[in-house]
């Protein structure tokens, strides 16, 4: 796609005529220019490029178009600085701050300026992402420009050097959002704890053994939309802090941490291949700090084993830096910290014996295989979570670099023998973009690598499904910073590759539209297999439980595609641990009375407890089951994903329809079968004629059931709801009630033809020429068969 066409799809509407004048730039160049032989002017022609026409074009491109886009751009930068600075001051009055003394403003009145604010915020967040591109677009213009003068009059005049000058005065392409970006964040946590929005909450007891579950998934962002993710994410999740905080504290800002991670490998490259080849039990060791080593950071030794069935084992250890050096050679054995936890009164012997397996473990594992660090993974990361909630969690690593920290070379090592670390590196307290090491030594990942990990109930939040299937990141399943840095620094040591080094070199950014066509045709495909598979399974698979992006069920659905490799972690934690203390909440205003206790549920007894074991739920049948709000949260009233217009699809409407068609057949059925029955029954059969009474009760029940069940789904149709949409109670009425009245029949025709035998009837003479056939209780079957 030529730029122009591309900066012309790019275009914010509202800041249409702030862009360079791309078309202007290349008229004044004469791009179009051709010689009478339909050759190309740019040689020919060059005589006739006057001083006149260069001051022109230059004038034009470093004066008037740079100029224009700059000041755009730095006005509007200031206007949003200006409008989340207002954003503060409205929100100020509702923060509670002991220090001052502010007039008390009652709930309805901070709902109503949390509202407005938050409103603002998604006009600013808004902005921000378009003006990153917006620069972004513009500084691309200047670049494609300078390159088509200097292709066409380059023998003469160059202008690229000057724009470069130009634009390191101007630097508005490289301004940094993430302050701004920061700011919104803490205001979004802010107001949506003031909306008592789903914000802080309790940790939730995960029943089970010990164990907690994380389904995770990986993808890749382009750097255009890295930011774009960003503000996607933050309207949601706040920014995790990495420092003492809270969500109060408008002014709380900080950089996103640097995170350096050490790998260790064999000379052989055995861990790697393990990794590839994903053999069963496949391992892996790391070194990992964060921010600079100068600090004196904690140091974590990590190992990770992962089984054949994607859980994961972890064995962390802590040290400091001075230790390292003597532990990875087995001489450092925590003997001092061992002696003092177990000359403990505190009962501290099992946490030491934990202690010293973990270093056996360790220390054994780095013998036996040689192990020796091979790579070091350098990156800046930004993480979302909800502060006492755990169940989403969010991690968007940006400026990765990946260098080597081998000694395999004995003639040239990248690191000293003698040390665990590269100490050129980090004496020197190098950073990204890492301009000092050598060619060959180190390789810049192209891309932010997000990392979305899900728990429980979170695998069904809309938000997080719609934005691991939009057009904004690329999924990347299995993919590891260790074996990638391996692969792309160590290729004449290895013999195998990962899958996704072939897509590199393509561009993973994609249509709105055409994504979102992708993942239409791509949930069709699935759900033609699921009918396929649903007609032998009868679980979860099956077409009437279709599994939704994001669900367990989801990652398995389809065998052998992207969709389907999921890395399922598993941290299993001693179950004498106690569970560790939440972030506690924000004090209570005075003016809101403090939550009741919440009531235990009542166990189940008798028939309600064998309906649980087998799996049935009465409230699911009558759609009543909810799910209780911890205390201090209350209904939203109106969600997000409300807000617009409604836009359903046609095949949901007529599914409805067709589900009423349906039952209005079963009760025409029902009606005409009671209608016959009782006709055929005569004055004196009183059975048959109940029966009929009661298949006619059976068939109004029917219509009107039908008409109930497509009015409910009707209207969740409409108002979006999130509730289920199928209702057991009305079939299961049917069937047991039919089924009921065909027994009862055959028990009293059994009765009375017992009887019968017993008091037989004086025969009734019958002509043979007769159509008309009764049998001994007087049915007119002929009769009753025309009426049917």
């Amino acid at each position: 796609m030529r730029f122009g066409k591309t900066l012309r799809t790019a275009v914010y509407p509202p800041w249409k005529g702030k862009y360079i004048d791309y078309t202007k730039l290349k008229t004044l160049l004469r791009e179009n220019d051709v010689t009478r032989d339909g050759e190309d002017a740019s040689d020919s022609d060059d005589d006739q490029w006057t001083e006149q026409d260069e001051e022109a074009f230059v004038q034009e491109l470093l004066n008037v178009q740079l100029d224009k886009v700059n000041s755009f751009q730095a006005e509007t930068s200031q206007q949003l600085r200006e409008r989340t600075t207002a954003c503060e001051v409205k929100l100020r009055p509702l923060a509670s701050i002991p220090e001052q003394e502010s007039p008390t403003l009652d709930e309805q009145t901070k709902r109503t300026i949390a509202s407005e604010v938050l409103q603002e915020l998604d006009n600013i967040t808004k902005e921000v992402s378009a003006l990153e591109k917006y620069s972004r677009i513009n500084f691309t213009g200047f670049l494609k420009a300078a390159k088509k003068h200097d292709r066409k009059r380059g023998a003469r005049y160059r202008v690229k050097p000057l724009l470069q000058v130009r634009l390191s005065q101007l630097p508005f392409n490289s301004e940094d959002y993430s302050p701004l970006v920061h700011r919104l964040s803490v205001m979004y946590s802010f107001v949506r704890e003031t909306l008592s929005h789903d914000i802080v909450q309790p940790r939730e007891t995960e029943h089970g053994f010990g164990r907690e579950t994380y389904s995770s998934y990986k993808f890749w962002v382009h750097s255009d939309n890295v930011l774009e993710v960003k503000t996607h994410i933050l309207r949601r999740l706040p920014v995790l802090i990495y420092r003492p905080g809270t969500s109060k504290d408008l002014d709380t800002l900080t950089e996103d941490p640097t995170i350096t991670s050490l790998y260790f490998d064999t000379p052989q490259f055995d861990l790697y291949n393990q990794k590839v080849a994903r053999a069963p039990e496949a391992g892996s060791l790391r070194l990992r700090w964060t921010g600079s080593l100068k600090d004196k950071p904690p140091i974590h030794l990590e190992k990770k084993i992962v089984t054949d069935d994607d859980e994961s084992r972890q064995v962390k250890v802590q040290l400091k830096d001075k230790h390292i050096k003597e532990f990875l050679d087995g001489e450092y054995r925590f003997d001092k910290k061992l002696h003092r936890m177990e000359d403990s009164n505190n009962g501290e012997s099992a946490a030491a014996e934990a202690l010293k397996r973990d270093v056996d473990e360790l220390q054994s594992f780095i013998k036996d295989n040689d192990l020796q660090p091979m790579l070091r993974a350098n990156y800046t990361r930004t993480a979302f979570q909800i502060p006492g909630n755990d169940r989403i969690r969010i991690s968007l690593d940006t400026n990765l670099a990946l260098i080597r920290e081998d000694a395999l070379d004995s003639e040239r090592p990248c690191r000293d023998p003698a040390e665990w670390h590269r100490t050129d590196l980090d004496d020197a307290d190098m950073t990204y973009p890492f301009n000092a090491v050598r060619t060959g030594e180190i390789t810049r990942f192209p891309h932010a690598l997000l990392e979305i990990q899900l728990r429980g109930k979170a695998h069904n939040t809309e938000w997080v499904k719609d934005l691991m299937v939009s057009h904004l990141v690329k999924d990347a399943p299995r993919f590891s910073k260790f074996v990638h840095g391996v692969a792309s620094l160590f290729e004449d040591y290895v013999n195998s590759f990962p899958f996704w080094l072939g897509e590199l070199e393509s561009d993973i950014r994609r249509d709105p539209e055409t994504a979102f066509h992708e993942e239409q045709e791509r949930l069709a495909r699935r759900a033609e297999e699921n009918i396929a598979v649903g007609s032998f399974m009868g679980d979860a698979r099956s077409p009437g439980v279709r599994p939704q992006v994001g669900s367990p069920y989801h990652q398995y659905s389809n065998a052998g595609s992207p969709s389907a490799i999921r890395r399922t972690s598993t941290v299993t934690e001693p179950a004498a641990r106690p569970p560790r203390p939440s972030i506690p909440e924000p004090q209570r205003r005075d003016t809101e009375p403090a939550p009741e206790p919440a009531e235990e549920p009542e166990p189940p007894t008798g028939l309600m407890s064998i309906l649980q074991f087998l799996g049935l739920s009465p409230r699911r049948w009558l759609g009543t089951e909810s799910v209780p709000l911890p205390p201090g949260v209350r209904h939203p009233g109106i969600w997000i994903k409300d807000a617009g217009p409604v836009r359903v699809e046609s095949k949901v409407y007529l599914a409805n329809q067709r589900t009423f068609i349906k039952w209005l057949h079963i009760s025409i059925l029902l009606s005409s079968l009671s209608l016959g029955l009782y006709n055929a029954a005569g004055k004196h059969n009183q059975v048959a004629q109940a029966l009929a009474v009661v298949y006619t009760f059976f068939a109004i029940f029917a219509a009107v059931w039908g008409w109930f069940i497509y009015e409910k789904r009707a209207r969740l149709i409409r108002q979006r709801s999130g509730k289920d949409l199928d209702n057991m109670f009305g079939p299961i009425v049917v069937c047991i009630g039919l089924a009921i009245a065909l027994v009862l029949n055959f028990v009293f025709k059994y009765t009375s033809a017992l009887n019968q035998g017993r008091n037989p009837l004086p025969s009734v003479p019958v002509h043979s020429n007769s159509s008309t056939v009764l049998d001994s209780s007087g049915w007119d079957f002929n009769q009753a068969q025309q009426v049917l």
